[in-house]
């Protein structure tokens, strides 16, 4: 009799435990957990005590969440302009002289590359004149086996397997060994461009590469280029749990990240990546002590960055949450300052209310700080 009450309890209380667990998993969706936000203590000092501009920051009417930073300079507008007005009409000497001018900064050239796939969506009848007029160029090359990539990618979607129909996931397959070996052909006429490798690595996820032949790619990568941005993001998406790897893998390969990075570069904001993969599929988790120490790393990494680097503004972003969820809410109150009026990034755009959740974030590191002093508007 006593075995079955002191059973009867145990059920009781696990009953209990998982109700809580249900109520806190609801409170924290958008549609419920919105309102009551208002009531939480950072929401009513935000609204009734902050003044934002004594902490350095712009007034919450300022806030502005159509981008993640300031627009484009206008010469980098019209440089983009000019290229998709160019190939429109057929002149891939100007997409060739674009990515040329980069030279050996392996970074820039991968981004341009990446700028002209972008171009080449709706029309890449000019990439293929470009290989035409010149079989041997790498660039030419690489663009193609890089459109190729991107092409099986809109095909089969962003959704879990599950849910593309067998015709696309067919089409999908099909594409991207015919990227990867596009690719292997760009690499034979450039033996010293990484970007080849890139393409590769990049489609070695979707093609289902197992660990050791991606580790042969990624190999071949970093001995020519060891510290190469969008390489390190496409390896990370590998090492996910979704994909081919696990967190160990993923964290351990983001931390590698960090201490590798070298001053100037953004390689430790790996780490950020790293930290969103795992909320979006396992939701908040109290940051470790080993964690608050890999994102001071990326704080002080991140100083080093050109303060015009484009890939900043976003960066800023995950880092400022991110410090703020490790309560290191002076660091984060200086990524606050650095990002300015601008709210239209991840992850304050997974909210319905942006700029609320923006300011509630703001507001927190603010409330959180040592205070107000050296609040220096950063615009």
């Amino acid at each position: 009799m006593i075995f079955a009450m002191f059973l009867f309890l145990i059920f009781a209380l696990a009953a209990v435990v998982r109700t809580r667990e249900r109520w806190i998993r609801l409170l924290r969706t958008s549609s419920v957990w919105g309102p009551l936000r208002f009531l939480r203590p950072d929401a009513l000092w935000a609204r009734y005590r902050f003044d934002p501009t004594a902490y350095g920051l712009p007034r919450r009417d300022e806030l502005d969440t159509g981008r993640s930073g300031p627009a484009l300079p206008g010469y980098r507008v019209r440089e983009i302009q000019a290229l998709a007005d160019a190939t429109r009409h057929g002149d891939w000497q100007a997409a060739a002289s674009y990515v040329e001018a980069a030279g050996q900064d392996w970074d820039t050239r991968w981004s341009r590359t990446e700028l002209l796939e972008q171009i080449a969506r709706p029309d890449s009848s000019w990439v293929d004149a470009w290989r035409r007029e010149r079989p041997d160029d790498c660039d030419a090359a690489t663009l193609h086996a890089l459109v190729l990539v991107h092409r099986a990618w809109a095909i089969r979607g962003s959704g879990y397997a599950n849910t593309v129909p067998p015709a696309r996931m067919a089409q999908f397959g099909a594409l991207l060994p015919e990227a990867i070996d596009a690719a292997r052909e760009a690499a034979a006429l450039a033996p010293q461009n990484p970007g080849p490798w890139v393409v590769m690595i990049t489609a070695a996820r979707g093609a289902r590469y197992s660990p050791y032949r991606f580790q042969q790619l990624w190999t071949e990568l970093v001995a020519r280029a060891p510290h190469h941005y969008d390489g390190h993001w496409q390896a990370l998406q590998f090492w996910c749990a979704k994909w081919a790897g696990s967190d160990a893998e993923m964290l351990s390969f983001a931390r590698k990240a960090v201490r590798n990075a070298p001053e100037g570069s953004p390689l430790a904001a790996m780490y950020l990546f790293a930290l969103q993969e795992l909320e979006a599929r396992e939701g908040k988790r109290a940051p470790s002590k080993d964690s608050k120490a890999l994102l001071q790393q990326v704080a002080d990494s991140l100083r080093s960055v050109r303060a015009d680097d484009e890939r900043l503004p976003r960066l800023r972003h995950l880092l400022a949450y991110h410090l703020g969820r490790a309560d290191l809410h002076d660091a984060a109150l200086e990524q606050f300052r650095l990002i300015g009026l601008w709210c239209g990034a991840e992850p304050w755009i997974e909210d319905p209310n942006p700029a609320m959740s923006f300011d509630l974030a703001r507001t927190r590191a603010a409330r959180k700080s040592a205070g107000p002093r050296q609040a220096t508007r950063q615009r």
